[in-house]
């Protein structure tokens, strides 16, 4: 796998197009406080809303986090929902003048009602406001025309297939066409099944399902099962390659003579298969547009499905994510992040219904009570956040002589701790405005606070949370620790002399 590390550093930032089907994804958090006195139903508390791009803009979202420059093209409603889509793709600099409006269509827009808290979250109702009815041929020929000026200059496009109606088979072979046309790459993650609307693309990368469904055979892992899957399929879609995902279990690439190279993931913890599909269908993408071979882009892709099954919840992963896994940097480094960042990476942990811890400090110099008090704040819940005074917050709080190591050596050492998840630099002296952001489940301090007021302890306990006061490990501080260095230092300046003179050679802290 080392050798992927220089195709990793050396891939570029290609244009790649997406087409399919867009929508918003919402996600409505609270607690079941009661039956409702109106009907056997229960009644949801609501804490928070969250929305996010879905479907092919989902697709489209992980190919600009993996460094594509990235078009995306298809239909929204002329809506409130069409307009926060937008927004949302509009911050991830994704290219959206692609997408065209259909008065009298909805925006396909999905709800989801999560209920819960320290026993996980559940998914209590789902709530699809869609309209997937054939589109019209004037509005297919505005979709077709928005292709067009997508396709110039592109290196690769993606059929992102969601069965809603923008690739009916009209859609799909004109735009299969105008790519070839163009010698750009077709690579389509399909839906449902008629694959002969496919006809002509590079690639198509069904998932274990929808092979199954498809072909009417079981897939396995098992060379044969896998190569009468592939024929089928390549008879059906008339292409010469496709590659079924597995989650857990790989990948695996079928040829033209029903040749099968099964790639199988780098052993890992699995959190959660949800996703892999989408990282897969944009690595290949990203590589194919790149000018790279079928195969190589597929070993790429294979670790980058690796990373995603080890996360909770579709999470866009990163290059640096991909060096991570391949040993290139350290395994810390990605897990240092910014508040934005961590805004997404923290998204399907709150669905998957893990609670989020939060804490804080300046962390000078780690040592076993800061190890110990992590620890803790660790077991208070299953995802530890923790904020760190960045160089200047230290020296208002601390005094010019602090921090004695800068806040990246800072952010590494914690982040290399297995107890903590995430850390976050903030500059303020407080660390109010990251609680809010973060939006934590338990709030931890020490036990010294018991008879102070915990910054944020207001904002987490009216969103249904708690705060947590833990131990703290006896005679071990940082203060202490400088002073006795300095002690130290005076004593051996003292035995050789050299107080005061700094050119004498003085041993200095």
């Amino acid at each position: 796998m080392s050798d992927l590390v220089p195709l990793v550093h050396a891939l570029g930032q290609p244009t790649v197009v997406v087409v399919g089907d867009v929508m918003l994804d919402r996600y409505v958090f609270g607690s079941v406080v009661r039956i409702s006195p109106e009907a056997p139903i229960q009644v949801l508390r609501v804490r928070r809303e969250e929305e996010r791009p879905g479907g092919a803009a989902s697709v489209a979202i992980n190919l600009h986090a993996l460094g594509a420059c990235v078009r995306l093209v298809g239909f929204t409603g002329d809506d409130g929902a069409a307009r926060r889509l937008r927004a949302l793709l509009d911050a991830e600099a994704c290219a959206i003048e692609g997408l065209v409006p259909v008065a009298g269509r909805f925006t396909t827009l999905k709800t989801r009602m999560v209920a819960g808290r320290a026993a996980g979250h559940q998914q209590i109702l789902r709530v699809d406001r869609e309209d997937d009815h054939a589109y019209g041929e004037a509005d297919e020929e505005r979709l077709l025309d928005a292709c067009k000026a997508a396709l110039d200059g592109a290196d690769c496009v993606v059929l992102s297939d969601y069965a809603k109606g923008v690739l009916s088979p009209r859609v799909t072979q004109r735009v299969i066409a105008l790519a070839r046309a163009r010698g750009v790459p077709v690579v389509v993650d399909p839906k449902g099944l008629d694959f002969e609307r496919y006809r002509g693309a590079t690639v198509v990368t069904p998932n274990r399902k929808e092979a199954r469904e498809a072909t009417g055979h079981e897939v396995t892992t098992d060379p044969d099962s896998l190569s009468r899957a592939g024929r089928i399929l390549m008879d059906l879609a008339g292409v010469e390659n496709v590659v079924i995902t597995l989650d857990k279990d790989g990948l695996a690439l079928v040829d033209a003579e029903g040749r099968v190279r099964h790639i199988p993931t780098t052993p890992r913890e699995v959190y959660d298969v949800s996703g892999a599909g989408d990282v897969v269908t944009a690595v290949l993408a990203l590589a194919l547009a790149d000018g790279r071979e079928l195969y190589e882009a597929l070993l790429l892709a294979n670790v980058a499905a690796g990373v995603e099954v080890g996360k909770v919840g579709a999470v866009p992963i990163t290059r640096e994510e991909v060096l991570a896994a391949l040993g290139a940097v350290p395994e810390a480094s990605h897990r240092v992040v910014t508040i934005e960042e961590l805004a997404r990476v923290l998204r399907p942990v709150r669905e998957a219904g893990r609670e989020i811890v939060f804490t804080n400090g300046c962390f000078d110099i780690l040592h076993a009570g800061h190890v110990r008090y992590l620890q803790k704040a660790r077991e208070q819940g299953e995802v530890l956040v923790v904020g760190l005074n960045d160089d200047d917050s230290v020296r208002r709080l601390k005094g010019s002589e602090r921090p004695l190591n800068g806040q990246d050596d800072r952010a590494e050492m914690l982040a290399s701790l297995a107890c903590v998840d995430y850390v976050v630099l903030f500059s303020e002296d407080t660390p109010l405005e990251l609680v809010k952001a973060v939006a934590p489940d338990v709030l931890v301090k020490g036990e010294d606070y018991r008879e102070k007021l915990v910054v944020g302890s207001d904002v987490v306990e009216a969103s249904g949370g708690r705060v947590v006061l833990v131990p703290l490990l006896t005679g071990r501080s940082t203060t202490n620790l400088v002073e006795r260095i300095r002690q130290s230092d005076a004593a051996a300046n003292a035995a050789t002399g050299a107080v005061g003179d700094s050119d004498a050679g003085g041993n200095h802290a």
